[in-house]
This record gives structure tokens, sequence and C-alpha cells, in this order.
């Protein structure tokens, strides 16, 4: 989807909201001004570049949400029947209706739920199982715990409950947030909330505590839902005497909402994602049911790897080169890969930019790939036969023919590239998985 088509969906809603407002259709201009200021929070977590555009969002939204507050006032206003002195009937329905909408029409929580709508993804990431190299393990635990739930709802009956809690561990760079990304698109039906510790940490004493139980309560009254939490040690380490007594209420809510009395759950997938699984809270670590080591890709995995990162892209490299490329990177993470290929895939771009002469070559139109076209040019040597002097600067732009990456591109590439996954904590994350977890 194109870069700030959520903003642009935001804004049409919003002026359809207004155009509402005008002719006094005030119901359902409260529910479009709810529903656009919902995709304004979403951009400004996903779209929004720079602060400036950040805050020109949010005083959109304040001054949608004032509208919303107001007409929303007046609707109340306008059911409301009037009461008769000495009619205890009604009086006794207002005290009952008081007492179970109390919390519905709270606005401190109202406030606190639309802090936490923007964690709700909109836009699905459209990322397939299929686009994900190996972690058969677990895909399998993933689709046992989302997909098939809600496909098969009579599997799942009696004893046998979805898992509630599942935790990704491993070195960075293999894939955990990435998985998370394929469920959020798999599972179609299902809410999925992605937080993160800037969501759901407050500088006003009290409020952090009360978003992490918002944030439950909105995924039961959403469910099916997905809760994934990405680096969930940041939130939930190791409960220490030293700790901030703020820090130590988030955790303690945290095990209260995700398995405390008269917490019910069903429905409530909580997914944890973190690179230090070691220094969580051991309280933590037993809610999450299922803990999947999430390991550095093996060769078949590196292999496809690096046939999803080249993809379409013109290239002369063979299957045996890609098997080459898959044995030469050991050690090396899905990210350390991406990053491989990438840099690869600019060599053909500085081979242009660094061309003194060009020569006319066939090939297929860079603007239409099913047209051959015998008048493009591409770089040379200056020794070689029909050499142009130029630069790509002279080049008209629908003349250029793309330079397809070579073998040689990608063994520079991985020679200027390191892995960023270091001996020591592959020890650590080996000692955590033979104690708690299980492999993915």
């Amino acid at each position: 989807m194109a870069n700030g088509s959520t903003l642009q969906k935001a804004i049409d809603i919003v002026t359809k909201a207004t155009e509402e407002d005008r002719n006094k259709n005030y119901e359902e201009a409260l529910r479009l001004y709810d529903h656009g200021v919902e995709y304004f929070l979403h951009a400004i977590k996903y779209e929004a570049q720079g602060d400036k555009a950040k805050e020109s969002i949010r005083a959109k939204c304040i001054q949608y949400l004032n509208r919303a507050e107001k007409l929303k006032a007046y609707l109340e206003k306008g059911k409301k029947k009037p009461v008769k002195d000495g009619d205890s009937s009604s009086k006794d329905d207002k005290s009952k209706n008081d007492s179970s909408d109390s919390d519905s029409d709270d606005p401190e929580k109202k406030k606190l739920q639309a802090k936490l709508e923007g964690a709700i993804v909109v836009e699905k990431p459209h990322v397939k199982w299929s686009d994900v190299a190996g972690l058969e393990g677990a895909k399998t635990a993933l689709k046992e715990a989302v997909i098939l739930p809600i496909k098969f709802p009579h599997l799942f009956t009696g004893k046998r409950m979805p898992w509630k809690g599942i935790l990704l561990f491993g070195p960075p760079g293999t894939g955990k947030s990435y998985l998370a990304k394929a469920v959020a698109t798999e599972a179609n039906n299902s809410t999925f909330f992605s937080v993160s510790s800037s969501d759901l940490v407050s500088k006003w004493l009290g409020e952090s505590e009360k978003l992490v139980k918002n944030l439950f309560e909105l995924a039961r009254a959403h469910k099916p839902s997905i809760v994934f939490i990405d680096e969930v040690d940041s939130l939930c380490s190791a409960r220490s005497d030293n700790e901030s007594e703020s820090a130590r209420r988030i955790k303690t809510e945290f095990l209260v909402q995700m398995q405390g009395v008269g917490s019910d759950n069903e429905g409530v997938l909580v997914l944890g994602a973190t690179n230090t699984p070691w220094i969580l809270d051991s309280a933590i670590r037993r809610r999450f049911e299922k803990r999947i080591y999430i390991p550095l890709p093996d060769e078949h995995a590196r292999l496809v790897m690096f046939k999803i990162h080249l993809g379409n892209t013109a290239h002369s490299l063979t299957e045996d080169n890609l098997r080459e490329l898959a044995a030469k990177t050991e050690g090396f993470s899905g990210s350390d890969i991406s990053i491989v290929v990438r840099d690869a895939l600019m060599q053909p771009v500085r081979k242009v930019q660094t061309a003194t002469h060009f020569k006319r070559t066939s090939g297929p139109s860079p603007i239409d790939k099913t047209t051959i076209c015998d008048d493009l040019l591409k770089p040379c040597s200056p020794g070689e036969e029909g050499a142009i002097e130029m630069t790509w600067v002279d080049l008209p732009g629908d003349k250029l023919y793309e330079p397809p990456v070579t073998m040689n591109d990608m063994l520079k590439s991985l020679a200027s590239t390191k892995a960023s996954v270091n001996d020591e904590d592959m020890k650590k994350l080996d000692k955590f998985t033979e104690d708690f977890g299980q492999e993915g």
C-alpha cells in the first residue's frame, strides 16, 4: 500500500464527517469523527515523518475529538426524557444505569482506550507464511494458537484449549517481528494490537498500569484478538529491590491481566518477542506457555532468503552460486543476509555512477519490460569496441540498460558485511533454550 494512504483515508473520513455535521446528521457525523481519529492515530504511529507532521495531526485529532464530545453530549441530552417530581421508578432506573454504565461513561477510561486504539493494526502488513523462510516449529505453534481456533472452533472445546501466551526469543534479526507481521496478515478475523513500552509507560502516577489494564480490556472487547508486545523484556524484566515503584506496578498488572484471578482471557493471545529472554521475570516467563527459540537460519533457509531478497531484480546468479553464498554465510541472521543482498543490488547502480564510457546494447525497455529495444546504453570499459565517452548525467532516463547483479557483486558485498550476532549471546540463548524453551 502506498505510503500516506492511511492519512489520506483519515482526511476523506473527517471531510465526510464535517459534511454530515453541517447537514445536522449528528449521529453519522459522530461515528465518522471517531473512525477518522482512529486512522489519524494509525498514521501518526506508522506513516508520519517528522515531529512537526505528528504535532499537526495530533492538533487535528484533538479538534475532531472535541467536536465529537460535543455531538455526543448533544445526542445524549436529546435522548433523556423529562423526570416528574416524585417519579421514583425513573430515579431507580437512573441509579441502575449509573451503576451499570459507570465504566463505559468514565471519561478517563475512554481517554486511555483512545490512546491504545492507535496500537490496533488497521492496515494488514501483507506478509504471508510463505514469505518466512524456515521456522516451521514457530509457524505451527502460531497456527495452533491463532488460525485453527478461528477456523475450527469445535476442535478447541473442553480441555483442549488454544495457547494463551507465546514467547518468541532468539538473536536479533532472525524474524521474530516478521513472524508477528505474518500472524497479523493471516489472522483475518482477529484484531491485532502491536504495542511497545512507549504505548504503555506514562509520566503520570498510576496511569501506566491503567493503560495495561485497558489494553487487555480492549483486547477482550475485540476478541478474537492478538496482543503483540515487541521487546517485552523492556516492560517485564526480573523484579528486584532497587527498581522503581512504577516499574513494579506495571509488572504486577501484567501478571494479573495475563493470568490472574477474575481475568478471562479466552480468545486473547499474548505474543511476546525478545532478544534477551534470560532477564525476564520468572512469573512472566511462566505465563508464556510456549517459549519458542527462533534460531539463526540454517543453510537451506539462507538459500531461500537469498532468493526472496533478490526477488525479480535482474541477476545472473545460478542455483550453484546461491548455494555457495548460503554456505559462506554461516552465522548470519536473516537481517544480515537482507543487508548483504541490498548492498549487492546497489553495485550495478555504483557501476553506472562511476562509468566514464557506455556502449549500445539491446534489451528490455526500462518503461515496458515486454518491449525489446536495441538502442539502450550500458556501462563499459574505455577500451571496448563501440565505447562512447559519456557519464550518467548525459544519459537519457529511458535509455539506460539495467546491469544485472553478478556473483562478483554478491562476493564484494559479503566481504564488507559482518554478522551482527556474537558467540557470547548465542551461548546465553542456548542455555535458556535448554532450560526453558523449545526449538522453533
